[in-house]
């Protein structure tokens, strides 16, 4: 039997930290749990309801958008801590969230004296998060987005407008497309269900655990699969 079929999959040494990332709706949260039981990982998602100023924010950005992105860094800055306190490495991690990222949301939305401000409290917490040794970037449009938003029928989400959704699809393609800090597999995702496609799963589970990655990687559904 497989190591597919019998679902006895572990990662490298090498890849303990992993990362799914990509815009609002690209569906991050479904593939890193998928991730997860498969690789027997430590999963750990990002808390946006706990952010109780996130609904604020999407009805009136100006006013809310400094005490919304701080709030946000300060969550994920605590997430993110604490697996290097609890020694989580050796079993192996997964988050649907990068301590990166905060910042592209940060650029979008504040200006000025905020945002140096921030980037100030960023500098003094990024050098103490962990750095992930794999992201999977999730690349889809716009329509998709909005779709998924949609379906999922989150309250605090209702108020997201279809441009600031185009102006953050144009915000991570231009920081994605950039990134260096790891090793990077980008994935087009328009087309593609992991959640009830097995044999897409199959695929990109065999890039991950088998794939030596360097620098950019993507992923193509419909490469052989050949785990011993």
């Amino acid at each position: 039997m497989s190591d597919l079929a019998s679902g006895n999959l572990t990662l490298p040494d090498s890849l303990r930290y992993l990362v799914v990332e990509g815009v609002i709706g690209a569906g991050k949260s479904v593939l890193a749990c998928l991730l997860a039981e498969r690789l027997n990982l430590r999963l750990v998602l990002e808390n946006n309801e706990e952010n109780l100023f996130l609904k604020r924010f999407y009805r009136n950005p100006v006013r809310w958008a400094f005490q919304t992105q701080v709030a946000f860094l300060t969550s994920r800055y605590r997430q993110l801590s604490a697996l290097r306190s609890l020694d989580l490495f050796h079993r192996g991690v997964i988050t649907d969230f990068s301590f990166d990222k905060d910042r592209i949301f940060a650029h979008m939305n504040l200006s000025g004296a905020d945002l140096h401000l921030y980037e100030m409290l960023y500098a003094q917490m990024e050098p103490s998060t962990p750095r992930p040794d794999l992201v999977v970037y999730l690349q889809s449009s716009v329509e998709r987005s909005l779709t998924r938003i949609h379906e999922r029928g989150r309250q605090y989400e209702s108020d997201i407008s279809r441009d600031y959704i185009a102006r953050l699809h144009e915000a991570y393609t231009h920081y994605f497309f950039r990134y260096t800090k790891s090793p990077l597999l980008i994935i087009n995702v328009e087309n593609l269900d992991f959640e009830n496609c097995s044999t897409a799963l199959d695929e990109l589970l065999y890039q991950i655990v088998r794939v030596r990655h360097h620098g950019l990687t993507y992923f193509r559904s419909g490469e052989p699969v050949a785990f011993a």
